[in-house]
């Protein structure tokens, strides 16, 4: 089987590997790079602990506007800074 990836790096997977896996709009692949540069990829089922933290207690206290514009910056700091490669980070 074949697929073309597109020049935004996007490929459509055949139908028979999206039947055969029971893959829908939006379901998640984890790929993996093998030594011999074989990739595999599985997929991800939903699991209630990939969304622990989203929600804050109902007891917390709200964060002021002046620890929003620091956690801001902190994460755009983080996101741009060069890695050790040379290259800055693709924030993922």
């Amino acid at each position: 089987m074949y697929a073309t990836l597109t020049s935004k790096g996007q490929l459509t997977l055949p139908k028979e590997i999206r039947d055969r896996l029971n893959l829908d709009a939006g379901a998640i692949l984890d790929f993996k790079i093998q030594a011999d540069n074989t990739i595999t990829a599985r997929h991800v089922l939903p699991d209630a602990r990939r969304i622990r933290g989203l929600l804050k207690s109902p007891l917390a206290a709200p964060l002021s506007v002046e620890q929003m514009d620091e956690a801001m910056a902190e994460h755009l700091r983080d996101k741009h800074a060069p890695t050790q490669a040379g290259r800055k980070s693709t924030g993922r």
